[in-house]
This record gives structure tokens, C-alpha cells and sequence, in this order.
């Protein structure tokens, strides 16, 4: 019902989720982040208890194997969940239990790893991770084309509703956090794609704003955050 890609920029030190889904609010339950420590998704039949699980482990020192491997070990039911994992570091990791739904699929490239679950085809993961390793821009300029190349290759069996980006960076909040929770039609990615556009130029001052407001520019726009 899922599929999503986990990443980090070794540039920057950001640590992003990308993820679309059939169901509503599909980022809300299983994407996660946290600057300076990494980036998991809990996916399939969710548990979204998972993702801190990954992210506290990794937190403590732990790889991104070892981190999935908690998450397992935390949860009574791993035969029916998909986790994916990166770490400080950069490396990942990937669980796809036996009773996940559907054509479940997995792939991982240089500081990404991509999962899915009742896929239309095995190659999905695989396509983000190739668009994510050569698309150009910012971490979420990469994340969004990963998306796009993954809804190229088939997406999900089903229709797609929802979908969300998260980035952290240095703050103890996101960098960024984009969710389109429920759309009827059209293709949520799509959508995802236009909030980014909208929501990058602007994302930096939104952190100046927060610890240096003198400093802040304003858009004139009423009710500006």
C-alpha cells in the first residue's frame, strides 16, 4: 500500500523521508527523522511505534542494521511490517517481512534505501533510488524526484491518495514537513511536487525566522508564519 525512500545529504547533513501511499495520511504514521542522528520509514500494516524505535537506536550509537534489527525485536508482529533505515553515516537497511502485502520490493544506493509494499512492479525501488542518486538540486529537489520516477514505474497496484516529504536538518523540528493527506484526484506525488516548489525558496527563512526574527525577511502575505 506504500512506498517511500529514506536519505541523507552528505553535503548538508540532512536527513530526509519521501512516501506515497493509497491511504490517507500516509507520512503522518510512517515517516520519520531526526536531525544529526537519521531517517526511517514503518510501513506495511503500520506500527508507527517503529520509527522512533529506529531513530532513538541510532540515536545511541546503533547502525541502521541494528537499529531495523531493534525495531524488530521491539515489535510482536515483524512478519507483517516493512522498515527502512539510514544512519549517520549514510548506510541502510531494509526489512520486508514475510507477510507483507502484495509485490514487496526493496533497493539501496549511495546514502538512500527504498521500499514498497503491493507495488504494481518489483522495479520501483530500484527506479527511485537510480533518479535519486542522478536528479540535481537539494536534498528534497532529489527525494521529490525519486517520487516521481517511483509513480513512472508504477507506483502502487492501487490509486494513490496521499503523500508527504520530511527533511531535518540542525533543529530539534523539521526542516521541512509537507503533507498532502488525502486527495481524490489526481496523483498526490504531483501535488507533493508543487508544495516543494512552493515551500523550498522559502524553508531557510522560516529557521532564521525562528532564531534570528530581526533578521527574518517578510513576505507581506496576511498571516504570514
Amino acid at each position: 500500500m506504500t512506498f517511500s525512500i529514506v536519505a541523507r545529504c552528505a553535503e548538508t547533513g540532512q536527513f530526509g523521508v519521501a512516501i506515497s501511499s493509497s491511504s490517507p495520511a500516509v507520512a503522518a504514521r510512517c515517516a520519520f527523522a531526526r536531525a544529526g542522528v537519521g531517517a526511517a520509514a514503518s510501513q506495511n500494516v503500520t506500527n508507527p511505534a517503529l520509527g522512533p524505535v529506529m531513530l532513538s537506536a541510532m540515536a545511541g550509537g546503533a547502525t541502521a542494521a541494528q537499529a531495523v534489527g531493534a525495531a524488530r525485536g521491539a515489535d510482536a508482529y515483524p512478519d507483517f511490517r516493512q522498515l527502512i533505515a539510514i544512519d549517520a553515516a549514510g548506510r541502510t537497511a531494509i526489512h520486508s517481512g514475510a507477510r507483507a502485502l502484495g509485490i514487496r520490493a526493496s533497493a539501496q544506493g549511495m546514502d538512500c534505501a527504498s521500499g514498497g509494499n503491493m507495488l504494481a512492479a518489483e522495479g520501483v525501488p530500484a527506479a527511485m533510488i537510480a533518479a535519486f542518486e542522478t536528479a540535481p538540486g537539494s536534498l528534497g529537489d532529489r527525494l521529490v524526484a525519486a517520487m516521481q520516477a517511483g509513480v513512472a514505474a508504477g507506483g502502487e497496484a492501487g490509486p494513490l491518495h496521499s503523500a508527504g516529504l520530511l527533511i531535518a536538518h540542525e533543529q530539534a523540528w523539521p526542516f521541512a514537513e509537507l503533507r498532502i493527506d488525502w486527495i481524490d484526484e489526481g496523483c498526490p506525488v504531483a501535488a507533493l511536487a508543487r508544495a516543494w516548489q512552493v515551500y523550498a525558496p522559502q524553508a531557510r527563512d522560516y529557521v532564521t525566522r525562528a532564531l534570528k526574527p530581526d533578521a527574518a525577511p517578510s513576505y507581506g502575505v496576511p498571516g504570514d508564519e
